[in-house]
């Protein structure tokens, strides 16, 4: 598979990300000289909703909310859509759960990039990895869960470190990417 939009994205969101932090304002140093203000005669201030409740998720994935809005407008502009198809892995499905292909969807290609996530009970995720695992497939822990990818000699369009298709394996959920270098891209569910 050839790959187009994805580092282009990487790189844009990592340069906001940098540039953002960039832009907050230094407080100014105190006046050791004024005294301080009183506030007790000030009415308090109403908390804003993001203060004080998590905003409520969506109610269920779709392959235009699973990656961040910003990488679904990189896609769009490179003429991209996606198709929806279940979640799979291996040869079973997995309920509830979605696999996204984007790519120029007018022309026969293999110049796409998939996305995917999945709830799993703890049970299901033990099953799919010893299946997985008996296949072949290559297990890294990390810090965020459980990594199964593709082995080396199978993989057809790896990325900068040579992974292809990735399941990230968490509490309650699984998701893929054609490279484990894409599972960034998945923020699912929404907090």
């Amino acid at each position: 598979m050839t790959r187009h939009p994805l580092p282009r994205t990487l790189a844009v969101l990592a340069l906001a990300a940098v540039g953002l932090t960039g832009c907050a304002a230094a407080e100014p140093a105190a006046d050791p000289t004024t005294p301080p203000t009183t506030t007790s005669a000030l009415p308090a201030a109403e908390p804003v909703a993001s203060e004080t409740e998590a905003p409520e998720p969506t109610a269920e994935p779709t392959c235009d909310t699973i990656i961040p809005a910003e990488v679904v407008a990189d896609l769009e502009a490179a003429g991209w859509s996606f198709r929806e198809d279940v979640f799979r892995i291996g040869a079973a499905e997995v309920d509830d759960g979605i696999t996204c292909t984007w790519g120029d969807m007018s022309v026969a290609s293999d110049h796409v990039q998939m996305f995917g996530w999945a709830p799993l009970t703890a049970d299901q995720a033990a099953q799919h990895q010893s299946t997985l695992l008996q296949e072949g497939w290559v297990r890294e822990d990390g810090g965020d869960g459980i990594y199964l990818t593709e082995t080396p000699d199978t993989v057809s369009a790896p990325d900068e470190q040579g992974y292809g298709w990735t399941f990230l394996f968490g509490d309650d959920w699984v998701t893929f990417a054609d490279t484990k270098q894409g599972l960034l891209l998945v923020e699912w569910p929404k907090t």
